[in-house]
């Protein structure tokens, strides 16, 4: 069995920028926002059979929605029963930005008329062979208006984005075609250091028993053990790569072996749910946190955390929580 650092992943980071034909007033983190309306858009587009709900629906298995937005667990596995499973998709929301109004004045998460909207979404496995339906549903959501001042927007451009940062142009507006490109991922070599940094940039929020983990009590095997594992299921159950659940356990062993330096804090999050129709708070970490230990352990734990930028861990990643930057410290 190939080791994970030199599997070639099917997984892929694209951006999408889109030009608003309105005003538009995000929130501080628009990940919630931005996925609700994909999922609405998607919905729409393809489904067959016009139900109110996915449940007890003849096409459910079968159906492109459900297979990228609401993965369905499977019936029966060798290891437990699942009652969920992990989504083969990312939403990154764009960071808060502030804009200058013909009044002269900045105003924080508001965008003119003009303005681009940049963001990215990450698909895994399956997902990757619906990315037509995953562009036209993002122009169908962006058309129809963000946020409840339905804002509209026009999506001008896709890019595929390596594992450098660099973005490379597959889609645009005037010629709707997607590009050739390689959607995947080769992990890069392990870098020669006894120190890893993370720094989240998006609320962390690990749980245990039902209870989200604070600064005080995370530890590395708890966020080595739940990047481990989702990496794991992403690929089992979206890309039919099931070698790497087997690695788990040894992943968490290795994270006892650490030290650490930490700067994280609790953040309070909050946002609108419009399926149970009420604000919810999300508290999640954020901060730096800095793991150490022997070149050895690092370089068998690198390949784990590196594709957590592309993941993301712990609860809500789906809309972005969870999402960090890796380097060498």
């Amino acid at each position: 069995m190939l080791p994970l650092a030199t599997a070639e992943l099917p997984i892929a980071r694209y951006r999408f920028t889109a030009r608003l034909r309105q005003n538009l007033r995000l929130p501080d983190y628009a990940g919630s926002l931005l996925r609700g309306q994909f999922g609405a858009a998607l919905r729409h587009l393809a489904c067959m059979t016009r139900q109110t709900v996915c449940g007890g629906c003849p096409l459910q298995a079968s159906c492109p929605y459900t297979r990228i937005f609401e993965a369905l667990p499977p019936q029966g596995h060798a290891l437990q029963a699942f009652s969920a499973i992990p989504n083969a998709y990312v939403v990154e929301p764009p960071p808060p930005v502030t804009s200058r109004h013909d009044d002269g004045a900045t105003h924080p998460g508001h965008y003119a008329v003009g303005d681009d909207l940049v963001f990215h979404m990450v698909l895994a496995g399956a997902a990757l062979d619906q990315l037509a339906l995953v562009v036209y549903a993002w122009q169908r959501a962006l058309a129809h208006g963000l946020t409840k001042d339905r804002a509209p927007a026009d999506l001008v451009q896709v890019e595929w984005v390596d594992g450098h940062g660099i973005g490379h142009p597959i889609w645009h507006a005037g010629h709707p075609q997607l590009a050739p490109h390689p959607a995947s991922l080769q992990i890069p070599v392990a870098p020669d250091t006894d120190a890893l940094q993370l720094h989240f940039d998006t609320p962390l929020r690990l749980q245990h028993q039902g209870h989200p983990i604070k600064p005080a009590q995370l530890t590395p095997r708890a966020l080595l053990a739940a990047v481990a594992r989702r990496v794991a299921l992403v690929l089992e159950f979206h890309a039919g790569q099931s070698q790497w659940g087997g690695l788990v356990p040894c992943v968490s062993a290795q994270a006892e072996q650490l030290h650490e330096l930490r700067d994280l804090h609790w953040f309070d999050w909050k946002r609108y749910s419009s399926r149970q129709r009420q604000e919810m708070t999300l508290g999640g970490v954020l901060g730096c946190w800095t793991l150490r230990g022997d070149t050895d352990t690092l370089a068998d734990l690198w390949p784990w955390l590196w594709l957590g930028q592309w993941l993301h861990v712990g609860k809500n990643a789906t809309f972005g929580l969870g999402g960090y930057r890796l380097q060498a410290a």
